[in-house]
């Protein structure tokens, strides 16, 4: 009997110092990112991104049955030291969508997206949180101005939902509906709660209509200045993939998307800039070494123009290599990832611009229809994950260098 008893307590004790350890690393994550200078801050430090992609989460939450599927990616994550996750809060029109028609939401996918923050809060997880698609995978731009044709707008291309006004009143109902909306676990309104560190206009923009940036610069302009008279909390970036405009094309690849890196990033709503690197995709007809190549390069460029030209953090927000460009030689994939990490902590160690890298993109097991040969699941990927786990644990001890709590 003195046995149990002696167990019950210790089991209260154990539960009692549990919740107390849960509770100061919530409260430790627990502050809004900010920026100062070319750095991004949390509680006092200097906050170094080192996370993935999922941009299923929200669509897989919505089904209670298969919400194990994201604490398992969260868990797997943190075990590896990753801190951060950027995802879709957008999927308009179509197949079980957020947004079934302007302003008309699916309270289902929303429980969803409220599943999915209170799990990154739980793990200690800050998110990205993007607003719609340039592409028409899960609605897009394509979406929004079939919506305003339907409604007798005069839409000539896609890419009027940069200048139409009813598509653009359709897209700024959709910011204030996500950034108001109160999460049904926690009770927190989107925009007060810091496991949100950044909102992102438009998954990866694009207006090939417009060569010189001009469309894009004003979309971009108007768009950040409304989300922020809405939410005064949160940081915001726009989404880009870091094509220059006409002051610097022969830096790109041998195509035009109709932004422009440093004038897009200089908008002062706009926090930090971002980058995408895909050379497999971008460079499709040269060898691996010259697509690595190339990803060294982009990174650099993009950080040294962050740092000495927009005066602004960068992050990595995508980078990847697909197992149908080099096979299933993890040694191709790891150079890969090591090439972008290297750049990310070579930056950062010395103070500079780069705030971190998120690859894109992680599975947890059992999702194989969402494998698109960019995927990491990190139990069948030990040298990757390792590679993952460093980087972590290296940027992780800058942040404890500067530390001044």
């Amino acid at each position: 009997m003195l046995k149990h008893r002696l167990f019950m307590v210790f089991l209260v004790l154990y539960v009692i110092l549990g919740e107390r350890i849960l509770l100061l690393q919530v409260e430790a994550g627990d502050g809004f990112v900010e920026v100062r200078g070319v750095q991004l801050m949390l509680n006092g430090s200097p906050y170094y991104a080192n996370g993935f992609n999922a941009y299923w989460l929200m669509y897989i939450a919505s089904d209670p049955s298969q919400r194990n599927k994201v604490s398992s990616a969260f868990q797997e994550a943190t075990n590896h030291g990753l801190n951060i996750a950027r995802t879709w809060a957008f999927s308009d029109g179509g197949y079980k969508p957020l947004q079934y028609s302007p302003g008309s939401y699916n309270e289902d996918m929303f429980q969803g997206l409220d599943f999915v923050i209170s799990e990154a809060r739980r793990y200690g997880t800050k998110l990205v949180l993007s607003l719609v698609n340039n592409y028409d995978n899960l609605g897009g731009k394509k979406q929004y101005v079939e919506w305003a044709r339907s409604q007798g707008q005069s839409i000539s291309s896609e890419d009027d939902f940069f200048t139409n006004p009813v598509v653009k009143g359709y897209y700024k109902n959709h910011i204030k509906s996500v950034l108001t909306r109160r999460n049904s676990l926690t009770g927190v309104a989107y925009k007060d709660d810091p496991t949100i560190m950044a909102w992102e206009l438009m998954n990866e923009i694009r207006c090939p209509s417009d060569q010189s940036g001009k469309t894009v610069q004003a979309w971009i302009t108007e768009m950040a200045s409304y989300l922020k008279s809405i939410d005064g909390n949160h940081l915001l970036e726009a989404g880009l993939e870091g094509f220059y405009g006409p002051s610097k094309q022969e830096s790109n690849p041998s195509f035009h998307v109709g932004t422009d890196f440093i004038a897009n990033n200089q908008i002062p709503d706009i926090d930090f800039g971002t980058v995408h690197s895909y050379p497999d995709q971008w460079l499709s007809g040269s060898s691996y070494e010259n697509q690595i190549s190339f990803l060294g390069r982009w990174l650099n460029e993009h950080i040294q123009d962050a740092q000495n030209t927009i005066h602004k953090p960068v992050l990595i927000a995508e980078f990847g290599i697909s197992t149908k460009s080099i096979g299933s030689d993890s040694k191709l994939r790891d150079q890969f990832f090591s090439t972008a990490y290297s750049a990310i902590y070579s930056s950062a160690s010395g103070g500079g611009a780069a705030a971190g890298g998120l690859f894109w993109q992680l599975l947890a097991e059992g999702m194989d229809s969402f494998r698109d040969g960019y995927e990491v699941v990190l139990g069948e990927s030990p040298s990757t994950a390792n590679l993952i786990a460093q980087e972590s644990q290296k940027l992780n001890r800058i942040r404890k260098m500067y530390h001044t709590d």
